[in-house]
């Protein structure tokens, strides 16, 4: 039985050395009863374009194209889209967030519990434009629990006030009540950033703003918008998988001019053995790159209203447009299709109009969405009339009398001159 396994590792092995694109992490711990995020590097990606990721139990040579992929009578899950955060990072390199759903890791420690073997695969495939094979790249995932030797990583966080109200409204001058987040997390590490506040008339953070620091690329860490800070906290998270951390005391919580306020939890990526990535052993930039408390999912917002209720409001602003893909500063190749998804959960909004501008500020292109689609794809001619590189994208949700709702803000995104070889 050893001879066989040590074969099988051999002819993996071997048969991705073919492969250019290589990762960091090649293996790491995961869960085994919850979900797992782990922050992954690729290095010589070439200009590859990141497709679809693919849970499974076992591999099968990729050729005519390159690498190993999953064999399809044991693939467990597909990274839904909500959860691809891949970016193009460095020299030729990309981040991609793996994130492990529930019920993965569930089949995972199932098929450990029948006999097979305690690990599994996460095989990302890369498109390449210029019409070559594709490129499979696996990682191993091995089946740990959630202690100390899996990367430090928030799977769940709450936010509330000690109140039952969802929105809080106070007075001018009167303090809120003591506020908290609960998060659940896997592995252990310190915990560290600040509490901001969102004073009225601030421009309200995205999706993105709201992603810990630790999800992202290098490049991208400190661009983050940034607020009025309230307090900071660095505390350690034992192995033991949930934690209650307190507020800034009421007394710091502005409330001397009426309006909206919203708190946020700004976590900043701290050193973490198990799931820090090494730029440098893949070629695509140099140094560490530290990813203790990378999370899959934006971080949610508290707010509070200051001054005379306002219900309208507040029913306004429990949710919002959220864009979901091309992610910001993606690079788009003027042949390939370019694709956007969304997501409203307003209930006023019927349709949504998907607007499209270039670097004149030109509106492109303006097209109507139903709402309980989410997904436009651009025409061809899109990139013709786009004038320079840069470009820009939102989504605009209207009522059934065709008014704006509410507006995301606008995407930069840009092509890549080197893809128009």
């Amino acid at each position: 039985m050893r001879r066989v396994l040590l074969l099988t590792v051999v002819m993996i092995c071997t048969l991705n050395v073919t492969a250019q694109i290589r990762r960091d992490p090649v293996g790491v711990n995961v869960n085994t009863q919850g979900p797992t995020t782990v922050f992954i590097s690729y290095g010589n990606v070439q200009g590859k374009i990141a497709a679809e990721a693919v849970w499974c139990a076992g591999l099968v040579p990729a050729a005519p194209d390159i690498g190993m992929k999953c064999n399809p009578a044991s693939t467990w899950g597909r990274l839904p889209a909500r959860y691809d955060l891949t970016r193009t990072s460095g020299v030729n390199g990309l981040t991609d967030i793996m994130t492990i759903t529930q019920n993965v890791a569930r089949r995972a420690y199932e098929s450990a519990a029948r006999g097979a073997k305690s690990s599994f695969f996460y095989v990302r495939r890369f498109i390449d434009p210029a019409g070559g094979p594709d490129e499979y790249v696996f990682v191993i995932c091995r089946l740990a629990g959630g202690g100390a030797s899996v990367p430090l990583a928030l799977t769940d966080v709450k936010l509330q006030f000690a109140t039952e109200k969802q929105v809080l409204s106070t007075r001018v001058g009167e303090a809120p009540p003591a506020l908290s987040a609960d998060i659940v997390y896997n592995g252990t590490g310190r915990l560290a950033g600040r509490w901001e506040v969102v004073l009225p008339g601030d421009e309200p953070p995205t999706s993105e703003d709201l992603l810990t620091e630790g999800s992202l690329p290098i490049e991208l860490r400190g661009q983050q918008r940034r607020y009025t800070q309230l307090e900071r906290f660095n505390v350690f998270l034992p192995p033991g998988g949930r934690h209650r951390l307190e507020g800034p005391p009421p007394s710091k919580l502005p409330t001397s001019v009426e309006g909206l306020y919203l708190v946020l939890l700004r976590v900043e990526a701290t050193n973490d053995k198990e799931g820090n990535t090494d730029l440098a052993a893949l070629g695509s930039g140099g140094g560490v790159v530290t990813s203790g408390g990378v999370a899959g999912f934006s971080l949610p917002v508290l707010r509070y209203y200051v001054g005379s209720t306002n219900p309208s409001l507040e029913a306004g602003v429990r949710e919002q447009i959220e864009q979901i893909l091309p992610l910001p500063g993606f690079e788009v190749q003027r042949t390939a299709p370019l694709e956007f998804t969304f997501r409203s959960d307003l209930p006023d909004v019927v349709l949504s109009r998907l607007e499209v501008r270039d670097a004149s500020q030109a509106i492109v292109l303006s097209a109507i969405v139903d709402r309980s689609s989410g997904r436009y794809v651009a025409p061809s001619w899109l990139a013709e009339k786009i004038s320079g590189d840069a470009l820009s994208w939102r989504v605009v949700g209207l009522n059934a009398e065709s008014r704006v709702v509410q507006s995301s803000t606008w995407r930069i995104l840009k092509y890549s001159k080197a893809k128009e070889q």
